[in-house]
């Protein structure tokens, strides 16, 4: 007999709770929901009150059957899944498929993985909290008919293949409506002026004082005529104004701001911000990770002022509780923090290491003192003009939290460092060292970052902390939006430049334009967003969106009827579904752009089978229409006559390189050089339309050289198996399977006897 078994979701979890626990409990792992919604006939009763119809996947049949025959033998069932509605929901169809028993069943949760939470929730456990797993029930249910529904329609009227989803379309259509914001911005030009004035230090030398002017000029003739002006006119500071600043600490880690954080100063994607959290959490390094929730507890607050008194001095520490003001926050959770809150570092991957540390400074700063400063402002006059220099510098008087953290912001480039100004009083003169009125334009609308598109959603009240990464994976991963990066373009200022008696003219240039892991819609994702908005408006209304997000946690507080609310959701929305289906036109986002110069056949762009397409000719002419793929970067929205035509120039055949034709081409990859059969991706900076034989066998060469070097070893007498080099360091390829070498292994050095060794054990691993 097992005298108490603990069931929790994941292994790393279990081996975890292992070690706090005496030898009379045995931990394992369901590796996650064991069961799931049936695909055949939607997997929901609808006509029997939405009741779900669950089935284990084959892949889980093995565990149920181990954890059902661990439960007979036990004397206590203890359910150790994940406080959110997700893990109630787990421990709830744990409780039902395994055929536990109420009195041999215990549940219990924690919010972190530690030996005083472990027993202390082994001292107060509960039944499973059954509102909690009706609102994970509802979610489900309604995501899987909306889904379902809407995924066949799309099928029809706009591609095969294409999916759709209750709040991934919403996302999407946040990133469609900033692009066209984007596509209908005008950017407007002006003239900022910036002046440099000497100031007397006191030791026989000068500093220079540096100001902008108040007012922006909205052309070159008006700025020509103020730096003019500038010319004899005279400079005295009016006034000096210092202010004493305070800045406060950001509240601890919720889910959200964690991703935005990692985002802007790790780099760390969204979903693999969430990834390395639960690793962490998971090993019992930090609370859980799923929270919107800026609350401490008193422990933590203690821990972490014993911390800040002992590093740093009284003087730096200011305790204070955070309140939730998230819309719609759920689930009364501690905010996300180190465990110990007196280990400043842990042991683990690097991008474990570097998380543990944001949230560990994070949740100190936050128990620290306001940083003190001194804000300074001088206004400088100039005669015979009303417009005035402001200068503006900051001092901190005392660093507080800074000592530890600073919050970044999504625009810190555009921010300039406010350093200490020069000591100045009002009426000094001041004399001129350069004026200069330098062309502007004004900043388009900024595309979204996943962080920020996570926190625009929280303002929404769309999607929960546990829904984020989940639904901006799935945007990606359907190709309704892309992450990438845009290579800017140099543009041509004009600069005027008073200095001494002259006033000279020159150009500059500047980078425009240039995208960082920003968030793109494809044309695809831009045809299905207005199909959808066309046809379904309630399901792409923002607000109607949080409306549903606010019925599940009433539904989990108990004062909602789930199959009800599914009622009133489903009953128009499929009356829409057969609607659009028999009303609505098909969607290609076809859009003609003009004729052909040379056959005066209409030219045309749409969605193809295999993507963006411009089309020269009509399917109903004689002669067969000529197709061409569109470039990265290209839109059905934004591309000119011009562009398309130059899309039919390709392919180019180039010069002969070892008696073979060289080929530029457009492929669903992109951009490419043929050569004796092989294909060559070109290099972003490679333009299709201009690049020259000496590039293209350039290109080649050093393809060859690194599928030279890729191949470490390999043996005539199994000639499908090689040792090579990859991304991640030497590996063994077998059958279009990869195999680890071992680092104590040199892969230079390796038999074949040895290689196949390494290969069988991989495989036996596989097995169990």
């Amino acid at each position: 007999m097992i005298e108490n078994l603990v069931i929790v979701e994941s292994p790393a979890k279990a081996k975890t709770i292992e070690r706090f626990l005496g030898k009379t409990f045995t931990v394992k792992s369901s590796f996650g929901h064991i069961r799931d919604l049936a695909k055949k006939n939607l997997g929901i009763d609808v006509e029997g009150g939405f009741a779900p119809q669950y089935i284990v996947p084959a892949d889980k049949k093995k565990i149920v059957k181990e954890l059902k025959s661990l439960a007979k033998e036990s004397n206590m069932v203890w359910l150790a899944t994940d406080e959110d509605r997700e893990g109630e929901a787990i421990a709830w169809h744990l409780f039902d498929e395994l055929g536990l028993e109420k009195e041999k069943t215990q549940r219990i949760v924690f919010h972190e993985i530690t030996k005083d939470a472990i027993l202390n929730a082994l001292k107060s456990p509960r039944q499973i909290d059954t509102h909690l797993v009706n609102a994970q029930q509802a979610r489900r249910v309604l995501d899987r008919l909306v889904g379902f529904e809407l995924s066949p329609l799309l099928w029809k009227k706009v591609k095969p293949s294409l999916s759709a989803g209750r709040v991934q379309s919403v996302a999407v259509k946040l990133i469609v409506e900033k692009e066209r914001e984007i596509q209908k911005f005008t950017p407007l030009k002006y003239f900022r002026v910036t002046g440099k004035f000497l100031v007397p230090n006191g030791k026989g030398g000068e500093t220079q004082l540096k100001a902008d002017l108040s007012k922006r000029f909205d052309n070159l003739k008006d700025a020509e005529s103020f730096l003019s002006k500038c010319l004899t006119s005279e400079f005295s500071v009016d006034n000096v104004e210092k202010k004493p600043l305070k800045k406060n600490p950001a509240a601890p880690f919720t889910t959200s701001t964690l991703q935005q954080e990692a985002s802007r100063k790790l780099g760390f994607s969204v979903n693999q911000t969430m990834s390395v959290a639960q690793r962490l959490y998971e090993s019992g390094k930090i609370t859980y990770m799923r929270t919107d929730s800026v609350n401490l507890s008193k422990l933590a607050i203690g821990t972490a002022a014993g911390k800040i008194k002992e590093d740093f001095g009284e003087k730096y520490l200011k305790t204070r509780n955070f309140t939730t003001k998230a819309k719609g926050a759920q689930e009364a959770h501690e905010a996300i923090r180190p465990t110990y809150m007196d280990k400043s570092s842990v042991e683990g991957s690097r991008q474990e290491q570097r998380l543990y540390e944001l949230i560990w400074k994070r949740t100190i700063a936050s128990q620290m003192s306001e940083a003190q400063l001194e804000k300074t402002t001088i206004s400088i006059l100039v005669s015979g003009a009303p417009e005035r220099f402001i200068a503006t510098g900051e001092v901190l008087i005392f660093d507080g939290f800074l000592k530890v953290y600073m919050e970044s912001t999504d625009d810190d480039q555009e921010e300039e460092a406010k350093g200490l100004l020069p000591p100045v009083k009002a009426d000094d003169k001041l004399s001129r060292d350069i004026i200069e009125a330098t062309e502007k334009t004004s900043m388009q609308p900024v595309r979204y970052t996943e962080a920020s598109l996570v926190k625009k959603m929280e303002e929404l009240g769309i999607g929960r902390p546990s829904t984020y990464a989940p639904t901006i994976s799935t945007v990606q991963n359907r190709e309704y939006v892309v992450k990438e990066d845009r290579n800017g373009v140099d543009r041509e200022m004009a600069q005027l430049v008073l200095s001494g008696d002259k006033l000279s003219k020159q150009h500059i240039t500047e980078k425009y334009g240039y995208e960082k892991s920003k968030l793109f819609p494809t044309d695809i994702g831009m045809i299905v967003n207005d199909f959808l908005e066309q046809n379904f408006q309630n399901i792409m209304n923002f607000n109607f969106t949080a409306s549903v997000e606010e019925e599940f946690d009433k539904i989990a507080e108990g004062d909602k009827d789930w199959p009800s609310m599914i009622e009133r959701f489903y009953t128009p929305f499929h009356t829409k579904v057969d609607t659009a289906t028999q009303t609505s036109e098909r969607s290609k986002g076809e859009k003609k752009l003009g004729e052909d110069p040379k056959s005066g056949k209409p030219i045309s762009v749409k969605i193809g089978r295999f993507g963006p397409i411009a089309q020269i000719g009509e399917a109903s002419d004689e002669e067969k229409p000529r197709f061409a793929s569109l470039l990265k970067g290209q839109s059905l929205e934004t591309i000119t006559l011009e562009e398309a035509l130059d899309l039919f120039r390709l392919p180019r055949t180039l010069d002969s390189f070892e008696e073979e034709e060289l080929v530029i081409g457009v492929g669903k990859y992109g951009p490419y050089v043929r050569h004796k059969s092989k294909f060559y991706s070109l290099s972003k900076t490679d333009d299709p339309f201009t690049i020259e034989s000496e590039r293209a066998i350039e290109i080649i060469i050093e393809k060859r050289a690194q599928e030279e070097n890729r191949n470490i070893k390999q043996f005539d007498e199994e000639p499908g198996l090689l040792i090579l080099n990859g991304r991640y360091g030497p590996y063994i390829s077998f059958n279009k399977k990869n195999y680890r070498i071992p680092k104590s292994r040199k892969p230079e050095e390796l038999t074949l006897e040895e290689c196949r060794e390494i290969i069988e054990k991989a495989g036996s691993r596989t097995k169990k």
